[in-house]
């Protein structure tokens, strides 16, 4: 085993503290001695530890990366179809680790147990699958008749070696947002997961081991920011993928920019759910939960800006309020629970902040709002504020919390510009009984993606925001495209018989 676990004499839980680092399909010693610490967000006591890689473990993860890609009989070289069935290897064994995987990311940063089992047990290996059948399906190149004359060979080629940036929230599937499509085209990959979320990783690269993917082709290298940016500025990389938030984004796009490298990057939101007058919001809680409080707050595409029909502007408070004191507040780790902790101390501190600044700054709390009754975790009450407008400063930032602002609009068009009054373009959802108006406001809304009556992800869609929400786009066959690079081969005119 990579790690050992053992029963603490400090706490009633397991802790899991691993060793070695996973680069170069090894578990190789740390080439420094510092160690990320990670404690549970809903008891606050310690459940494990991992190396903290070095710039020196990034350089003998990238350099193993170069050479796995470099082989002229390795990974980036394989038919589509053997890449493929390694695909649904890593998938078998990612499901096998599923229930491991749930409950490690549900005790790191609150995620609710049930809501893990739905999620990363679930589609990381659903996301393998999906872009093995894609690679099957999907020619790597094909021949065009040329305008000049002659025959034109388009091939579709691995991009090369990608450093895989991935936040705390969904670490898993995120994680394979990036990691499935670019094994799928051929790819190599360096992946830094957040300090926050680092036990789970290790589960990856033990199903990684199990698959047959080559040694070099994926390495696993936890550390902060610090080790991130060198590991994006790296002469090693070809190409960078992050998730994360708008201002780390805009510092990676800024470097990647100097470096002509590209980058996809899915950024923060600030989505609107839009609340039309005819919407039956009574038979669609569940779904209205999915779509504003999934994971705490913690999800990027949130509609965290409720926007209601003035005429109906106290009717949907007062459900979003009784919403929002009916959910069970516990323990991640409890299946009753549908609001856990947040991930940290300080990601608890900061939506606090933004609860007082609703607040001072005169919205008037419904629900939420009071410290959480448990005396220990990281906890906040899901907090719904009213009468606020669109420029308050809970109507304007990305929270990452359980706070809504329910704001009021006069008539379609009001709804969509103060949708659209937004620096985000994310998310988003519309409310109605009329699923075709329902797609006509949608597409006035300037968002990246945007759901009727519901919003969940699909790895068969493109993924990804407007404005201050990202470049590029993430699942889907645009996801596939994103690891590839296109070759132009010119054949001359045949000559004249």
């Amino acid at each position: 085993m990579s790690d050992e676990e053992r029963t603490s004499t400090m706490s009633t839980q397991t802790t899991i503290d691993q060793q070695h680092l996973f680069i170069g399909g090894a578990w190789v010693a740390p080439r420094g001695g510092h160690r990320i610490a990670v404690i549970s967000a809903s008891t606050e006591e310690p459940i494990g530890s991992v190396p903290e890689a070095t710039n020196a473990d990034v350089d003998a993860a990238v350099a193993a990366a170069r050479r796995a890609f470099e082989d002229p009989t390795g990974w980036a070289t394989w038919e589509p179809e053997r890449r493929a069935a390694t695909l649904e290897r890593l998938a078998d064994a990612l499901d096998a680790r599923g229930p491991q995987i749930a409950r490690r990311v549900a005790q790191q940063n609150g995620m609710p147990i049930a809501i893990a089992e739905q999620t990363e047990a679930v589609f990381p290996g659903l996301l393998a699958r999906y872009y093995a059948g894609l690679v099957r399906q999907l020619p790597e190149a094909e021949d065009r008749v040329g305008l000049l004359g002659g025959r034109i060979h388009v091939r579709r080629g691995p991009i090369g070696v990608v450093a895989a940036i991935v936040p705390w929230n969904f670490p898993q599937v995120l994680t394979m947002f990036k990691l499935a499509p670019a094994l799928a085209a051929g790819c190599s990959v360096v992946v830094k997961p957040s300090p926050e979320t680092v036990l789970d990783a290790q589960l990856l690269a033990e199903a990684i081991e199990e698959s047959g993917i080559p040694e070099g082709v994926v390495s696993i290298v936890p550390a902060g920011r610090e080790v991130g940016a060198y590991l994006v500025s790296h002469p090693g990389i070809d190409k960078v993928a992050f998730t994360g938030s708008t201002a780390a984004g805009r510092a990676i796009a800024t470097a990647c920019g100097g470096l002509l490298r590209p980058v996809t990057l899915e950024l923060g939101g600030k989505s609107a759910a839009i609340v039309l007058d005819d919407a039956d919001l009574a038979s669609s809680v569940e779904e209205l939960f999915g779509a504003t409080l999934l994971n705490n707050g913690q999800t990027c595409f949130l509609g965290t800006r409720v926007l209601a029909p003035r005429e109906r502007y106290d009717e949907v408070v007062v459900l979003l309020g009784a919403l929002a004191d009916g959910l069970v507040v516990g323990d991640a780790l409890d299946p009753a629970t549908q609001i856990g902790p947040l991930a940290s101390a300080r990601q608890r501190d900061r939506v606090e902040g933004y609860v007082a600044t609703g607040r001072a700054e005169g919205g008037r709390v419904v629900a939420g709002g009071t410290p959480a009754a448990q005396d220990r975790g990281f906890f906040v009450r899901p907090t719904i504020f009213a009468d606020v407008d669109n420029r308050a400063t809970v109507s304007r930032e990305e929270i990452f919390g359980p706070v809504l602002a329910v704001i009021p609009y006069d008539g379609v068009d009001d709804a969509t510009t103060i949708a659209n009054d937004s620096d985000y373009g994310l998310g988003g959802s519309v409310w109605t009984s009329d699923p075709e108006r329902g797609q006509a406001v949608a597409t006035r809304v300037q968002t990246g993606s945007i759901g009727i009556n519901h919003f969940m992800l699909d790895p068969a869609a493109p993924f990804g925001g407007v404005k201050a929400s990202g470049i590029g786009r993430e699942l889907g066959p645009e996801g596939l495209a994103a690891y590839q690079q296109l070759q132009s081969i010119y054949h001359p005119p045949a000559p004249a018989a």
